[in-house]
C-alpha cells in the first residue's frame, strides 16, 4: 500500500509541524548518490512548504578530533536547533552512533503540540515511530532520497517527499 500524496503546494498554511532530520542519514545519502551537501537552508524550507513552523531539531553525532564547529554554525543559521552526541567506540573497534532513540522521544514528546511531524530520514528503523505517530493522529511526512530510503518507511508515512538536487549544496 502506497503512502497517500497530496500535491505540496495544497497543504493547509496553518499546519503546525515538527521537523526532525538524521543528519547522519541524510550526510551520506547525499554524498553516495550525488558526491555532494545537503543544504540545511533548501531542506528546512522545503519541509516547512509555507506551513507554521513549530521546531526543527538536526540530530548529529560528532567524532573526536572532527571539528563540526562550521557545520553547526551553518545549521543554526539556517533555523535548526542542534542536538549532538558523541559517537562511541566499542572495544572491538566498532562505532556506534545514531540518534534514532532521541528522534523518537522527541518526535512523540512534541505530538500533541503539531498537526505533521516530518521525518527527514531513510532509516527503515523509524517505521514503527511513524505508526505510533498516525495512530495518535498526528500526520507523518517523510522526506528522503528515495534510492536511500527503506521501502517500510516510505509505505508507512501519510506522505512520502523524495527529495532530488535542489536541496543540494551544489559544491
Amino acid at each position: 500500500m502506497q503512502p497517500a500524496q497530496y500535491n505540496r503546494t495544497t497543504v493547509p498554511s496553518d499546519q503546525r509541524i515538527a521537523v526532525f532530520a538524521d543528519v547522519q542519514n541524510m550526510f551520506y545519502a547525499a554524498r553516495n548518490i550525488y558526491d555532494d551537501w545537503l543544504d540545511y537552508y533548501k531542506l528546512l524550507n522545503t519541509a516547512i512548504n509555507g506551513r507554521k513552523l513549530i521546531r526543527a531539531i538536526a540530530y548529529v553525532v560528532e567524532t573526536d578530533g572532527v571539528d563540526q564547529s562550521g557545520f553547526k554554525h551553518i545549521l543554526e543559521t539556517a533555523g535548526w536547533e542542534i542536538r549532538t552526541k558523541q559517537l562511541k567506540i566499542r572495544p572491538d573497534g566498532s562505532t556506534k552512533g545514531d540518534w534514532d532513540m532521541g528522534i523518537a522521544i522527541d518526535a512523540i514528546s512534541i505530538a500533541h503540540k503539531v498537526d505533521t511531524v516530518v521525518l527527514v530520514s531513510g532509516d527503515g528503523d523509524f517505521t514503527a515511530l511513524v505508526d505510533h505517530l498516525k495512530a495518535s493522529g498526528v500526520r507523518v511526512e517523510v522526506t528522503s532520497f528515495e534510492r536511500n530510503t527503506a521501502l517500510e518507511l516510505i509505505n508507512s508515512a501519510t506522505s512520502y517527499y523524495p527529495l532530488n538536487e535542489s536541496v543540494l549544496r551544489r559544491k
